[in-house]
């Protein structure tokens, strides 16, 4: 069941607590709690995470502007909408630098308070939207597009929808570059909770300090240069779902409070000593076998049992070459946006269906990258393709050098292209589909020998 969104009264007048949790109940979309004063308010905050809070200003013992500060400092995606009798424009403006939402005076008229509670929440939703923006950003981009003709392939995005409108953990089973995350996203697009943020952890890519921190949180001063409060990812993804990256990879020393968090729901920012409680849809992906892990004693056995709800398989390429020549199709469009696709041979078709793509899609999306860089010609050839075959297999396209990166591919196809026309810089340009300075600056950043030029 989707989370409602949480809305937090604080009045030092009973009857306006009662009245306006009367009103807001009344939206089947909002969950609605009191709180008297200040002090009752922040212990609240620090119960679970609020979306909306209506503050009232004059508040004996702990005021509203007090209050709206401690939000500020460590719940900044909650809204504050302040109300008071006292209604000013130097109240008003001393809230709004402060961090407060929006200003509302009392007696307030119902119709008006709802459209402003609305719009608090959309623009928490874009608040949190440009934190995720952050943290997309650092990562690889991605296609959300999942390619599919082959039978194994179907049957697995079937299951994967089915169980999506579930509440289940999921857990994915996977090769590096079979596609995990975009079948993680699929399961979070087909579920009630497809409005609500998608969080992504790289469970691999963060030392252990570092990952407790991105997923729980910390408090200031909680380590070296904690110079201010973080809100974890689990509070970001409240009411959505947290996507965790190659999860068999988190340590002993995390793996206790990642079970604790999936049993309870609820975490403690590092550093703090008070618990909270999130409500998030889990999934997890990992390329490693975790009951070979389980019995190494790397990987907790109750651990696993917790995230073994249900567990979709993803098919290695080599099980699904029927879409090897829609994932090219799919490739040679997306690599050649500016210009018109190239083709694809029918040799270099047939390399591709005969070479057994240890590194899946991502190493498929790869080679093709590499191949519209090398080619000379409109129609890609088996020749310009750099794969990389073991010594067991039994097809090869070609004898290659393993292992190039694409800035050594640019270096040989430009080298390649200088010596084609005799090192002349303009038409080597013109076949390149680069400006002469280009081609001068990547000659001279590859360290390019020339031998005549025009």
């Amino acid at each position: 069941m989707v989370r409602n969104h949480s809305i937090l009264v604080v009045d030092d007048e009973p009857s306006v607590c009662f009245l306006l949790k009367e009103e807001l109940s009344l939206q089947k979309k909002f969950d609605v709690f009191t709180a008297d004063d200040g002090i009752a308010a922040m212990n609240a905050l620090q119960q679970r995470p609020i979306d909306v809070v209506l503050l009232d200003v004059k508040m004996p013992r702990v005021g509203g502007m007090e209050v709206l500060k401690f939000i500020t400092e460590h719940h900044p995606t909650t809204q504050v909408i302040m109300l008071s009798s006292y209604a000013d424009v130097k109240t008003a403006i001393e809230a709004t630098k402060l961090g407060a939402y929006d200003f509302v005076g009392k007696p307030y008229n119902r119709d008006e308070l709802l459209a402003t509670v609305n719009r608090a929440i959309q623009h928490r939703r874009l608040t949190i939207d440009v934190e995720l923006m952050k943290y997309e950003l650092s990562r690889k981009s991605g296609e959300k597009e999942i390619i599919a003709r082959s039978v194994p392939m179907k049957e697995m995005l079937a299951m994967a929808k089915k169980v999506a409108a579930s509440e289940s953990i999921i857990h994915i089973h996977g090769a590096s570059g079979s596609g995990k995350e975009l079948v993680a996203n699929l399961i979070h697009q087909e579920s009630l909770r497809h409005d609500r943020p998608f969080v992504v952890v790289n469970c691999a890519s963060l030392p252990d300090t570092l990952l407790e921190s991105e997923l729980f949180g910390h408090e200031r001063g909680a380590f070296t240069n904690a110079h201010q409060m973080k809100q974890g990812l689990v509070e970001v993804a409240n009411g959505g779902s947290l996507f965790l990256d190659e999860v068999g990879d988190i340590s002993p020393i995390v793996q206790p409070k990642l079970l604790r968090f999936l049993e309870t729901g609820e975490f403690r920012r590092v550093g703090g000593t008070t618990s909270m409680q999130v409500d998030v849809r889990i999934i997890s992906a990992t390329n490693k076998d975790l009951q070979s892990e389980v019995k190494a004693g790397r990987f907790r056995e109750d651990l696993l049992y917790r995230l073994n709800v249900v567990t979709l398989r993803i098919p290695p390429l080599m099980e699904r070459k029927e879409d090897i020549p829609l994932l090219v199709d799919f490739f040679l469009k997306k690599k050649m946006k500016a210009t018109s696709p190239k083709k694809m041979s029918d040799d270099a078709l047939r390399a591709l269906l005969s070479y057994d793509w240890p590194g899946n899609v991502r190493e498929l999306e790869h080679a093709i990258e590499g191949a519209v860089l090398l080619s000379h010609e409109e129609t890609i050839t088996a020749k310009d393709f750099i794969l990389t075959q073991s010594s067991e297999s039994q097809h090869s396209p070609q004898d290659v050098a393993a292992g190039m990166t694409i800035e050594a591919m640019e270096r040989l196809h430009i080298e390649n292209t200088l010596k084609r026309f005799g090192y002349s810089r303009s038409k080597s340009a013109q076949a390149l589909g680069i400006t002469q300075k280009t081609l001068y600056l990547k000659i001279k950043r590859y360290k390019i020998p020339i031998q005549t030029q025009d």
